[in-house]
């Protein structure tokens, strides 16, 4: 489950995304350099193989770390795309490309956002969509929706099975896990499912926000949201599917359950364009850092197990220790971030020095967590939820807290 949004101002476009996926299901960032390929080469992609572009542009993504594809990213020449699970009455294919697929290989093969339109649905079209998306469970697939944008504007691409539609986005516009485009979800959408995953209650609410938009640090609200006016670090639950009805997601549902496991803000200028990315899960507790196409980090990389290098599993045991009682510990340090990314936005560091800053402000914040196991004031059923994840992860309670 995703929500992604976009507003066209007059100088400027921001784009913006949370990507919500599996709690354990690591995301990391992943830069590309511009390549040259050879005549008749092919393309593995996550399950399938598709020919090729003799050139393709440097990118940088926001992808779960078994898949090829990418949730989120951005390319040199100012396109960012990100894509949403939608729910069809159209069957689902057992191999084809992903959702997360199109956003890469349109990232990689468009020079503009209707460039980069034309590719994914050529590709789909040819190609068609399909395998499993889920990490938990890899059998769970769905089809796909887009925002698409660059400096001059942006689309909304909705697609269920080959079948596709595309609107011009005019103004502010949010997509989430349903097809909204009339005459497409008239004919496609799927009910029930797109109930279930509360797609319209966050669109609702992302809208609204988007409207009010006036530059960057707003767009890190609207990622940072939880769809009421209590504190804002502070999800509320319910038995069904935890706190899939706010964009700031929080697993630990009965029925459905998701996480919030990458965020990605963008803000594309005619002549310069600045990314703002997590690199972790949960943007309520989570520092946006400046990262640029062409600056190239290597970064230690995740899997779906801890580990005390990556960036994403060292801020999510102070995640998984927040959440216990966030209006506690989440409001020891989330004023000391909000300094650091207004200063960040008046005048970003390269991203090397973003990532250090972020590191020590990482160490700070767990020191004002105890480490051992604190108080948890949610639901019943979401301390079990988080209980088996933890124990997936190899994390036991007295490891939540600890950064080496």
């Amino acid at each position: 489950m995703c929500d992604t949004l976009v507003v066209l101002q007059a100088d400027r476009v921001l784009f913006a995304k949370n990507s919500d996926r599996d709690p354990n299901e690591a995301q990391q960032l992943d830069w590309q350099p511009r390549r040259s390929h050879p005549a008749g080469a092919v393309l593995q992609c996550t399950w399938i193989e598709v020919p090729q572009a003799r050139e393709t542009h440097a990118v940088l993504l926001s992808r779960p770390f078994w898949i090829w594809g990418a949730e989120i990213g951005a390319n040199e020449q100012g396109v960012a795309i990100g894509n949403e699970a939608v729910f069809t009455t159209e069957p689902h294919a057992d191999v084809g490309l992903t959702g997360m697929d199109l956003v890469r290989l349109g990232l990689e093969r468009g020079a503009t956002a209707e460039e980069a339109v034309q590719v994914m649905v050529e590709l789909l079209e040819t190609h068609g969509q399909g395998g499993g998306c889920g990490y938990e469970n890899r059998n769970f697939t769905y089809h796909n929706s887009f925002i698409v944008a660059d400096p001059c504007g942006a689309f909304v691409l909705e697609t269920a099975g080959k079948h596709y539609a595309i609107e011009v986005v005019r103004g502010a516009r949010s997509i989430s896990n349903l097809l909204t485009i009339p005459k497409f979800a008239k004919s496609y959408g799927d009910r029930i499912k797109t109930r279930v995953a509360c797609g319209r209650r966050r669109m609702r609410r992302t809208s609204e926000l988007a409207d009010r938009v006036t530059g960057v640090g707003d767009m890190f609200k609207i990622l940072r949201d939880h769809n009421h006016d209590a504190s804002p670090v502070v999800p509320q639950y319910r038995w069904y599917n935890g706190g899939m009805h706010a964009p700031c997601m929080h697993a630990g549902g009965m029925l459905a359950a998701s996480q919030t496991t990458a965020s990605w803000v963008s803000d594309l200028h005619a002549n310069e364009q600045r990314h703002w990315a997590t690199a972790t899960a949960a943007p309520c507790i989570s520092l946006f850092k400046p990262v640029f196409v062409n600056d190239p980090l290597k970064l230690p990389q995740a899997t779906g197990q801890a580990d005390s290098d990556s960036p994403w599993w060292r801020h999510e045991r102070l995640h998984r220790a927040v959440m216990r009682d966030p209006m506690k510990w989440a409001t020891l340090f989330t004023h000391l971030r909000d300094e650091r990314e207004q200063a960040w936005l008046c005048d970003p560091p390269n991203s090397l020095d973003a990532f250090d800053e972020g590191d020590r402000l990482l160490r700070q914040w767990i020191a004002l967590v105890p480490r051992h196991r604190t108080t948890d004031l949610r639901p019943a059923f979401v301390r079990h939820y988080w209980s088996k994840r933890d124990r997936a992860a190899g994390l036991s309670p007295l490891d939540v807290t600890r950064v080496e």
